[in-house]
């Protein structure tokens, strides 16, 4: 489907580096989209379009922008129908140079020429290239046609996974439940049988507790508390699941603390697990989770994405992503192997992905960038 847009080159304004948009044909053009009116029109071109989602989403954008980011929005225009899009995330680092990323994007008519799409993808790496980028990263929903200019390799990230797994929410819960592993509706009866219960919340805090103990276990590093933060307040459609058990026995306290009693007293419920999701459109996503080593026997993981599930299908929602597995034919020491077995317990159908692209732009600046966190930090 073709949205009209009306202000491309009036309203928008030229590109990064203020020369004129690129022409692929009489009727072609690419312009940054800026203006209410463009945006309106983006935003009804995301949510229309087969490959409309999240991450290239208006909301996406202010959240990046909260977070302190840059974004900038390109439009392959023919006439007045958007061709193809893509928000980029522009994230600035050592030395004065950036990496740009565009996350699940760019979007594109799939009878689009290769040719053209190729052109519209110049013209954002040449912006990049001036903004000092070391490398354009782009991870489409489907394979991208490999055009002569730019240069594309494989990214050696794993920003956005290359396989996910997704639940169907449009069937009744107890067939949602059936197609789960009978490990994974074990061990949800398992949580429910030790009195573990869930329930929204707004305490940040308490689920950076849990995290941080998450991180040090698992050995990986987590965001600051203002990141987390800014997803839950900042992000429409963001909500934060708890669940509590009975603190009786008392679990060996953490040196590091974080997450508290809920009154405060020996017997009380403390938080033992965590969950951050998002909602948009009629889609869900799991995004971050968290959870207590102490109480791991009590299966509150399985509980919160259970809450999750139905909380997110009372809403309206027709999908549930768990957000990124390990590809079927990923190596054991692939960083998504973790999460795997976890997730496969609650069934679902496994969506793969194109592997991330990168555009290197400026490929000495980015060996010595690399070296210096080897070296330094």
């Amino acid at each position: 489907m073709r949205n009209t847009y009306a202000g491309c080159g009036k309203n928008s304004g030229p590109p990064y580096n203020n020369r004129p948009s690129e022409s692929y044909n009489d009727s072609m053009h690419t312009c940054l989209l800026s203006t209410a009116e463009d945006l309106a029109v983006y935003d009804r071109f995301v949510r229309h379009h087969p490959q409309g989602n999240l991450w290239q989403s208006l909301e996406w954008q202010k959240y990046q922008e909260t977070l302190g980011r840059e974004t900038r929005i390109y439009a392959l225009m023919e006439g007045t129908h958007i061709l193809a899009s893509a928000l980029v995330v522009i994230d600035r680092t050592a030395l004065g140079f950036s990496t740009w990323d565009i996350p699940r994007g760019p979007i594109w008519d799939l009878g689009l020429r290769t040719e053209d799409l190729g052109h519209f993808m110049e013209t954002i790496s040449s912006d990049a290239k001036m903004g000092r980028c070391l490398s354009l990263y782009f991870s489409p929903l489907h394979l991208f046609p490999s055009p002569k200019s730019p240069v594309l390799s494989p990214s050696p990230r794993h920003e956005q996974p290359s396989a996910t797994r997704i639940i169907d929410l449009t069937r009744p819960e107890a067939d949602i439940l059936k197609q789960m592993k009978p490990k994974g509706r074990y061990n949800i009866t398992v949580a429910d049988k030790h009195g573990v219960h869930v329930e929204q919340s707004e305490d940040i805090s308490a689920f950076m507790g849990l995290l941080k103990k998450t991180g040090q276990r698992d050995n990986f590093t987590i965001h600051s508390a203002r990141h987390y933060v800014t997803f839950l307040k900042e992000l429409p459609g963001s909500f934060l699941f708890l669940a509590w058990a009975s603190q009786t026995p008392t679990p060996v306290p953490s040196p590091n603390g974080g997450g508290g009693s809920r009154r405060g007293g020996v017997g009380d419920e403390i938080p033992i697990a965590g969950l951050l999701g998002v909602i948009w459109g009629s889609k869900a996503f799991y995004y971050y989770g968290a959870s207590s080593y102490e109480h791991r026997a009590l299966m509150a993981p399985y509980a919160l994405q259970w809450a999750a599930m139905r909380h997110t299908k009372a809403a309206g929602c027709t999908t549930y992503d768990l957000l990124g597995i390990a590809p079927p034919d990923a190596p054991s020491n692939h960083p998504w192997q973790g999460v795997s077995a976890f997730k496969e317990k609650f069934g679902g159908t496994v969506a793969p992905y194109p592997p991330e692209q990168e555009i290197v732009l400026r490929p000495m600046a980015s060996r010595l960038l690399q070296l210096k966190r080897k070296l330094f930090g």
